[in-house]
């Protein structure tokens, strides 16, 4: 089975992304040919001789009006070497809440910038914002370098001011790829322009890159039980429980705990996609049967029962805060845990991060 790779595309407005997605999906034949023959008709409703390629993904009805991305579009591709899932995310800074919801659950941040007016403090915020939010590697496409006559002294002055950048960020990897979306140079086949690079297309790149997650190696099983599966009537076996393994790796016959109850018990059988498997991978949608029948329902943790995590009220929190008002110690919120929602206070607040500085402030 394919490798799955989960990535989203960042940068600032008009740095060419949705284009960038366009064009991958379209030049690795991963569209279907109902979704071309739409989006080449609202091409030339909207007056554009040209086939469109930001209209691939971008599907709100405001987004075709004013040309922009505002919601997260999720899109499913696949190669012979591995399956993707794509979102592409909003580039104006009033909708960085939504580019928040996007990176939140990738392993790769495919960030953009203009060739011609290099980094910005949208590349910067956002760059910040998928630190902070654990992503380990980062692509820097630097786009539409047709416009600065595939300028290898260009390419290489922005790459060193984002890895100037991103330095104090632990980024594990940041890799640059010069590339031209509109034209599709670089994207999956190599360019003629580019004679002086050396390193993958960006499809090259994606296909082969490690998908690794050293934050969960380090503690046991974790499934937030999202959905109870009773049998139906007549169906053999009892009852599974279905979420996304946020960890670790489950067997058939791994003792695990259900909390908060605290009781324990063994793997009965392990499904993955619906199908019966030995493993299931962190990252993966899985159900599981198990041995006894304990009252388990939705929002309860499955835990490795050798390795069950902490229990604590209270808890030290780095968060992305979009509130209308700043975020204050005595402050009650509501917080959602797996899918579970509790209410909480905010005790303190140590110190802010300012994004354009990249330096840690009081709060």
């Amino acid at each position: 089975m394919a490798s799955l790779l989960r990535f989203a595309t960042a940068g600032s407005v008009d740095d060419g992304k949705s284009t960038l997605i366009g064009r991958l999906l379209h030049d690795a034949k991963a569209l279907h040919n109902d979704h071309v023959d739409a989006v080449a008709a609202s091409s030339a409703r909207r007056g554009q001789h040209a086939f469109d390629l930001a209209l691939v993904t971008d599907g709100l009805r405001a987004e075709r009006e004013q040309g922009i991305t505002i919601d997260v579009a999720y899109r499913y591709a696949a190669t012979p070497r591995r399956t993707f899932v794509i979102a592409d995310t909003p580039g104006h800074a009033q909708y960085t809440r939504n580019m928040v919801t996007g990176v939140s659950t990738v392993d790769l941040v495919l960030l953009l910038v203009d060739a011609r007016q290099g980094v910005t403090e949208q590349t910067r915020r956002h760059a910040c914002v998928a630190a902070t939010l654990g992503v380990s590697r980062l692509v820097l496409a630097v786009n539409k370098m047709d416009l600065v006559a595939w300028s290898e002294e260009r390419f290489d002055e922005i790459a060193a001011e984002l890895a100037q950048l991103t330095m104090p960020l632990g980024f594990v990897e940041v890799t640059p790829i010069p590339l031209s979306a509109l034209e599709g140079d670089n994207v999956v086949d190599p360019s003629p322009d580019l004679a002086w690079y050396a390193g993958p297309t960006l499809l090259g790149y994606l296909e082969e890159v490690a998908v690794d997650r050293p934050a969960e190696a380090s503690v046991g099983a974790r499934l937030a039980v999202q959905w109870v599966i009773r049998p139906r009537p007549g169906e053999a076996g009892g009852r599974r429980y279905a979420g996304t393994l946020a960890a670790g790796q489950l067997r058939t016959g791994d003792e695990v705990v259900a909390l908060p109850g605290g009781r324990a018990t063994r793997v009965a059988a392990v499904e993955v996609g619906g199908e019966p498997a030995d493993v299931a991978e962190a990252g993966a949608a899985v159900s599981v049967a198990l041995v006894d029948d304990l009252d388990v329902g939705r929002g309860d943790l499955l835990a490795a029962a050798g390795a069950r995590p902490a229990l604590t009220s209270e808890l030290d929190a780095t968060v992305c805060w979009f509130g209308d008002r700043p975020l204050r110690a005595g402050d009650r919120l509501t917080v959602l845990h797996g899918s579970r929602l509790t209410r909480a206070i905010v005790t303190a607040l140590v110190d802010r991060l300012d994004v354009s500085a990249l330096e840690r402030r009081p709060a």
